[in-house]
């Protein structure tokens, strides 16, 4: 009983520990008053304010425009190449794979800086260099989440629809697309997930003139924090929850189809 008792306090600490800044960072984004210790009613105009304001406007336009075109080409590149890794053979596809994995295990700042160092050896950062940085971190999760769904597709049903006649384009969107399908889309997300908060890589692969939401928090942030960053923040917790729960959702309905 004791034991229980105390896994449940132990349990409850954590969350309230991960979660109790966050409840606090919504709580101010309502709050009317400026002050961080005053409650001054509620009140949503942090948000219209925000929706005025010109910087956090054109920054979450380039954090959008960046985090769906990255997500989009991660996914096309990332699908092929989890295909073909997918036919390699057993030595290739194990070093591919710890390929793959040297961005997920790497700092975000050691792999900011590479990219900075080759890109001003190249061109001038800017836009563009944000975005492939940005589609470069990107493959590697959309690659572990579909090889996954390829490893469980049946071969022998590929092969006997072109024995029947099929070609390799039309069998793979009939046999093949319909089971790595939620792999991709769980790619996708994924994907949109990392770019939506990235800091590091962008910070140091961005030009002068170009502000994702991270970067431009982090520079208003030197001057003083503003209740429009609150009502930010939040919309940006609200936006990852979401994306959350669809995953979780389609995670759930998968398990249900299967058993």
């Amino acid at each position: 009983m004791v034991k229980k008792i105390s896994s449940r306090l132990y349990l409850t600490a954590i969350f309230l520990f991960l979660y109790l800044p966050i409840l606090v960072l919504i709580v101010l984004s309502f709050n009317d008053s400026k002050s961080r210790v005053v409650w001054g009613g509620f009140t949503t105009h942090w948000y219209a304010d925000m929706l005025k304001n010109e910087t956090i406007m054109e920054a979450f336009a380039t954090t959008l425009w960046i985090t769906l075109t990255a997500s989009v080409l991660a996914t096309v590149i990332g699908t092929f190449a989890a295909i073909g890794i997918q036919a390699m053979r057993r030595k290739k596809k194990a070093i591919l794979l710890g390929a793959t994995n040297i961005p997920l295990l790497n700092a975000d700042i050691v792999t900011g800086i590479s990219m900075m160092l080759l890109f001003v050896r190249f061109t001038k950062l800017g836009f563009s260099t944000v975005l492939i940085a940005h589609l470069t971190f990107n493959i590697p999760y959309v690659i572990l989440n579909v090889l996954p769904r390829l490893n469980q597709t049946s071969r022998s049903a590929y092969e006997a629809a072109l024995d029947l006649g099929a070609s390799p384009v039309y069998a793979f969107y009939k046999i093949v697309w319909p089971d790595i399908l939620p792999g991709v889309f769980s790619g996708f997300l994924m994907a949109v997930t990392m770019s939506l908060d990235d800091f590091s890589i962008t910070y140091f692969t961005k030009g002068a003139g170009v502000n994702t939401l991270s970067t431009m928090l982090y520079t208003e942030l030197r001057k003083g924090i503003q209740p429009e960053l609150y009502a930010l923040s939040t919309l940006l917790f609200a936006i990852a929850l979401l994306l959350l729960l669809v995953m979780n959702y389609r995670s759930s309905k998968k398990n249900e189809l299967q058993h």
